[in-house]
């Protein structure tokens, strides 16, 4: 299969007519609602999966004021919550086959904190969530017999300087914000290319991609340093963020391509542009480190312990 390495536009997206598509963290304005309103206004089903049901709601109405057709399903899920990820994902087998899970939802540069389950906020919502989701899922995606699952990584993964290959529950010396996130990025970029290998190896009918948005102006910065959008200096930054930034729209481009376009597994999409911070999507290269095979077999081997959940 030939790389796709020409910028990528919205109009490539083929015709999604009975397809489902489940895309985690879909807050209006944010990376998922766009990606979830492109495949929707091509016919896709799309279950619209977050943590807030009144969120999922202003979603919904949003996208269906633009596909007033769409068709639309809503599923509560807390991805860092472990407990609610398998209570989704029991929810989910009525949706049967499922042709593409994009594992979207994230946060930022969180205050330091321990989930429910003992694991680090960051680590926890943007790697270990999406990794036991997609392992819940995971026959659901066998089932559609040509899956793909696209999971949203960040150009701060290269500011990791190694992986998160430590005791996700040993209590940490001091916490700093950007170098974790940083390694929850490289996390994602781990777990696909791990992912695909060992989907290949069991000859699975299941592809695992990866996409970064560039410099997107979405609420997640805002969200993660002060717990909200708007409001004092969270509407300051969030505003700031704007102004220098593509729209989120646009930032959603490379994990529509990733998720539509015809690309080999462990592909990772993202924009064409200056330092890949904007422009239209291509393939793009990742750090050494995200390909270091030792590293992406070691967090795999975490992963399931942290998680309990064991994939073919």
């Amino acid at each position: 299969m030939t790389p796709h390495t020409d910028p990528w536009r919205l109009e490539d997206i083929p015709d999604q007519a009975g397809r489902t598509v489940l895309v985690t963290g879909t807050t209006l304005g944010g990376l998922g609602h766009h990606t979830a309103l492109e495949l929707a206004r091509r016919g896709a089903r799309v279950v619209l999966a977050g943590r807030t049901p009144g969120r999922l709601a202003d979603t919904e109405r949003t996208i269906l004021d633009e596909v007033p057709k769409a068709e639309l399903e809503l599923l509560v899920v807390d991805l860092a919550d472990q407990g609610s990820i398998r209570r989704a994902a029991m929810e989910a087998a009525a949706y049967g086959p499922i042709d593409v899970l994009v594992n979207n939802a994230g946060v930022m540069g969180t205050p330091y904190e321990r989930t429910v389950d003992g694991l680090e906020l960051q680590m926890a919502t943007n790697h270990f969530g999406p990794f036991l989701l997609t392992g819940l899922l995971l026959p659901q995606l066998v089932a559609s017999n040509a899956a793909t699952v696209v999971t949203v990584s960040s150009l701060m993964h290269r500011v990791a300087r190694s992986a998160p290959l430590g005791d996700p529950r040993a209590p940490e010396g001091h916490y700093r914000r950007w170098p974790t996130y940083a390694r929850s990025k490289l996390a994602n970029l781990l777990f696909t290319h791990e992912l695909d290998r060992r989907a290949r190896r069991a000859e699975l009918p299941v592809k695992a991609l990866a996409a970064h948005p560039g410099f997107a102006g979405t609420h997640l910065a805002a969200n993660g340093r002060y717990g909200r959008a708007s409001g004092g200096l969270a509407s300051i930054l969030d505003a700031g963020i704007k102004a220098i930034s593509q729209p989120a729209d646009m930032g959603a481009w490379p994990t529509l391509m990733a998720a539509t376009a015809d690309l080999p597994g462990s592909t990772y999409c993202g924009p064409s542009g200056w330092a890949e911070q904007r422009g239209l999507p291509a393939v793009v290269s990742s750090t050494r480190l995200s390909h270091d095979e030792a590293a992406q077999r070691r967090l795999w081997e975490i992963s399931e312990d942290t998680t309990g959940v064991r994939y073919p």
